[in-house]
């Protein structure tokens, strides 16, 4: 196992949600946090340790620096509505959390190094900034260039649709032509994100 993929799969024992397929196959066996104490009973956390796990769980999910998650729940905050459901709304529209939604990559990591590496167009444009925020309508395509790759003909076949979740209402996807759309604004209760967004709020709230 490389270091990252041991670093990503200690992460997911730790935070107690599987980060990659290969965390969800190994959480299954070691149900438990890493390290020599990972089977003794914790002590109770406080309610500052419980917001603060709850806040890296959800950062960890999308890969994402502290600023960044921090500046999404200043916006969240400003919009209209519950400020936990808008923050995870607004983190779903990333370019990088809809290209792995719709199938194109196996993790976010992989979302992410398909953005970088200018593969994914929207709306026939190539965008490299996994940040970059999809709106509602648009389309999200692989270049023609790439499509013949190995990783992309992987994923046209339908090669990650058993490690990932069921494709959200939000998007509709044709994924023989690897193409998908952005059919509207994701709601909380579709996006296949385990936190509990309350306790992300009260943290910030909070400092």
């Amino acid at each position: 196992m490389s270091n990252q993929s041991r670093s990503k799969t200690r992460l997911s024992r730790a935070l107690g949600v599987a980060l990659t397929p290969k965390a969800a196959r190994i959480m299954e066996k070691r149900p438990y946090a890493p390290g020599e104490h990972g089977r003794t009973k914790r002590k109770q956390d406080s309610d500052y340790a419980v917001r603060l796990r709850e806040k890296q769980r959800l950062r960890a999910q999308y890969g994402i620096r502290e600023k960044q998650l921090k500046i999404a729940y200043v916006e969240a905050k400003r919009t209209s509505g519950q400020t936990g459901e808008n923050l995870v709304e607004l983190l779903e529209m990333r370019l990088d959390a809809l290209v792995l939604r719709a199938g194109f990559a196996r993790t976010m990591a992989q979302a992410r190094q398909f953005v970088v590496h200018r593969h994914i167009l929207v709306d026939g444009q190539i965008v490299d900034r996994p940040s970059f925020r999809v709106k509602p309508g648009q389309y999200i395509n692989i270049k023609q260039r790439s499509e013949g790759t190995e990783p992309f003909q992987v994923a046209a076949a339908g090669g990650h649709v058993d490690v990932l979740p069921k494709t959200p209402g939000y998007l509709e996807v044709e994924l023989d032509k690897l193409q998908a759309q952005l059919v509207r604004r994701p709601k909380r209760a579709e996006v296949p994100v385990t936190c509990e967004v309350q306790l992300v709020v009260e943290y910030y709230a909070a400092r």
